[in-house]
């Protein structure tokens, strides 16, 4: 077993590291597999750039989430471990590549992420239609999540981005409305609510996840989940959340398994048609169970 690497909090108030954050070590024929097929095809994964502490499981079982757009990001969320920067220019080849190495991989179900590209127009929307729409051709059987990124408040490129025929969009709202300022310092609670209601509208299932650990209540993630509900979102996932770095935010707290679970219950009492909530929780952890 492996423990999930945790930043050292010079503070001295570091919460003690508990047992149940530990996971295996990546191995096997299928996560040497899907590592070939990703170096291969010159692919990025969040599950490498996000340090996501289920790779060796996903991978293990020939699934990976796909970041498209590049690796670097032009947000500096302060959870993140993905690279912040001023991106290259797209690789308008990418989404023929992914679709290859999706086909490759033989998947039922596969995920689609992507960092900001604020700098872009249209936010990288037409890359996005392009790379679902080479997926659905050479994998029509393929069923797809997209999880995209705040578009803000750019309505057209939003559009453009959940048109191409996935089943799922995903749009993170990473923590509670009392802490965006220092979680998600670029990024608006109200608007991000906003851009999951016009998914809905527009007739897609709705997906989100959150961030616990931060410093949050209980009360005000109940308060989240309503929010969520009255503007439309389907499927909650809640995470632990781990410091990826010691630039990075501090871990407030490590909330106990019994907690995740009563999350989920009380979110399920909510109205959401599935709530994946546990401490190894990622936004797209058993994704494929969140399609129908």
């Amino acid at each position: 077993m492996l423990e999930l690497p945790i930043a050292e909090n010079t503070t001295g108030s570091r919460p003690k590291r508990p047992e149940w954050l530990k996971v295996r070590l990546p191995m096997g024929e299928n996560y040497r597999n899907v590592r070939s097929i990703v170096d291969d095809f010159g692919l990025h994964t969040i599950c490498q750039s996000g340090n996501c502490p289920n790779m060796g499981e996903c991978w293990g079982a020939g699934t990976a989430t796909f970041m498209i757009l590049g690796n670097v990001c032009t947000r500096s969320c302060s959870f993140c471990a993905v690279k912040t920067g001023r991106p290259n220019e797209y690789d308008e080849d990418e989404p023929r590549r992914v679709a290859e190495a999706i086909w490759l991989m033989k998947v039922k179900h596969a995920v689609i992420t992507s960092v900001n590209r604020d700098e872009l127009k249209d936010r990288g929307a037409e890359i996005w239609y392009q790379t679902v729409r080479a997926v659905k051709e050479r994998s029509p059987e393929t069923t797809i999540e997209t999880l995209i990124p705040d578009t803000k408040a750019n309505w057209e490129a939003l559009e453009r981005m959940i048109s191409a025929g996935q089943e799922v969009v995903s749009h993170n709202m990473e923590t509670v409305p009392r802490l965006y300022r220092k979680v998600r310092p670029q990024a608006k609670y109200e608007r991000s609510l906003e851009q999951i209601k016009r998914i809905k509208d527009y007739g897609k299932r709705t997906k989100t996840g959150i961030m616990v650990g931060l410093g949050e209540t209980k009360e005000e993630v109940f308060q989240a989940m309503d929010d969520l509900v009255a503007h439309g979102c389907d499927i909650l996932t809640i995470g632990q959340y781990l410091q990826p770095t010691k630039m990075h935010l501090e871990v407030a707290e490590f909330v106990h398994p019994d907690q995740f679970a009563e999350y989920r219950e009380v979110g399920m009492e909510k109205g959401f048609k599935y709530v994946e909530s546990g401490p190894l929780v990622r936004s797209s952890y058993h994704a494929e169970r969140h399609v129908f």
